[in-house]
């Protein structure tokens, strides 16, 4: 079995990509903006869409400015560092990269639990299967993903395929639905109503945890780094995030236009009742679907990302990296199955967990882009944009302190 395929090796002129290589930075972007994607992300949205209306629209800019921020900054560093966040960590304080690890796969395992269990609602809502078997059987579809020879074209080239067909569904039933466009448009620059808990889970939703590596780590195992390609590494970055962004925006409008004409939505499951309400039986098929998708691109991108913060460790298990990815998918369907569910408290520890590894890395990210020059081969880091990182660095201390709060609550 081999390795994600690197694109080092061939001919080309410094700074240029074979075709290879600009599938793998697509597949970058899209294993970033995937992993956001996922099951908690779609149930996020619809709540509190259903809770602050076209006023939501401000909460999804301000979440996207603060995430374009993040991943600016952390695809740059790593891009032209060329190495994983753990090995900065430990190079800016030695063993502080293996608590970083041991927080991202920690989180990663918990959420991928989570992650299983959204693909086995979506097989049940698509085919009426029962939860346990869809469960077990998308985790045997992401298994082979990793067992196949080309384990990293196959990856990108599912998690690009797979985000194409959630975006194209959303828009068919955001245009189905109606939504209020221009009230969505005036309110997201004059809200009517503007809760900053519910930004800051947003920001915490789509750059917290392994997702905020996801996309870099996946970039230079891809053989994609150095100052050559800066360009790219920071189109690729702002790219991801937008391609989120619009994801939300698009869910965002499908779900208004349903609330915005009356319907209550079910308590215990809003995101069906949303697409039932505005396709009937075809809604909960076609969100049967995206459910799906959305949670086997997030197994993928969390098994993916939480083994590249241990295959940097030793020799041995950068040799077997993807039979660690598979052993890792193993493990969370074997606790999905015998559960039957994801472990609520744990899913709400990880939750919090996330909340702590953000400000952890990111404070990592600024240190090397303000200090540290000798990390990123000369190059000079724009003082504005480590700044805007050490704005946002700030915002996420605290969340990470909301965090504590959650983690001491979880005890009591």
């Amino acid at each position: 079995m081999e390795r994600p395929d690197s694109t080092e090796g061939t001919t080309r002129r410094p700074g240029s990509l074979t075709d290879s290589g600009k599938g793998a930075l697509l597949g970058a972007m899209f294993l970033m903006a995937t992993s956001a994607i996922g099951p908690g992300f779609i149930t996020q949205t619809t709540v509190f869409t259903a809770e602050l209306g076209a006023a939501f629209a401000f909460a999804i800019l301000v979440s996207v400015v603060v995430d374009v921020a993040v991943q600016l900054n952390v695809w740059r560093v790593i891009g032209v560092s060329g190495l994983h966040a753990q090995d900065l960590a430990n190079r800016v304080l030695p063993g502080a990269g293996y608590l970083l690890a041991a927080l991202v796969v920690f989180g990663g395992l918990v959420f991928n639990i989570g992650n299983i269990g959204g693909t086995a609602l979506g097989a049940n809502a698509m085919l009426d299967a029962d939860p346990k078997v869809g469960g077990a059987v998308s985790a045997l579809i992401a298994i082979a993903i990793f067992v196949s020879k080309k384990a990293g074209v196959a990856m990108d080239r599912i998690v690009v395929v797979l985000g194409a067909v959630m975006v194209a569904m959303v828009t068919y039933v955001a245009v189905t639905s109606d939504p209020p466009v221009r009230e969505a448009l005036q309110q997201t620059v004059l809200p009517d109503n503007v809760d900053f808990l519910i930004i800051t889970t947003l920001i915490g939703g789509t750059v917290g945890g392994y997702i905020t590596y996801a996309g870099a780590h996946r970039l230079i195992d891809s053989g994609i780094s150095g100052p050559e390609h800066l360009r790219r590494i920071s189109r690729g970055s702002v790219s991801g995030i937008l391609m989120t962004g619009v994801m939300r925006a698009l869910l965002f409008l499908a779900v208004l236009g349903v609330v915005s004409g009356g319907a209550a939505l079910a308590e215990s499951n809003p995101p069906a009742s949303a697409f039932e309400y505005a396709l009937g039986e075809v809604g909960v098929i076609i969100f049967g679907v995206i459910l799906w998708a959305a949670g086997i691109t997030s197994v993928i991108g969390a098994s993916y990302t939480s083994v590249s913060f241990l295959a940097t460790f030793s020799d041995w298990l950068g040799r077997n990296r993807n039979w660690v990815v598979v052993a890792f998918i193993a493990f969370s369907t074997i606790i999905y199955v015998s559960l039957g569910q994801a472990p609520v408290t744990l899913l709400v520890l990880a939750g919090a967990l996330n909340g702590l590894i953000l400000p952890v890395g990111l404070g990592v990210i600024i240190w090397v882009a303000l200090r540290r020059r000798d990390l990123l081969q000369g190059y000079r880091y724009p003082v504005w944009l480590a700044l805007a990182g050490l704005a946002t660095w700030v915002l996420t201390l605290y969340l990470g302190w909301e965090s504590l709060g959650g983690i001491a609550d979880l005890w009591q």
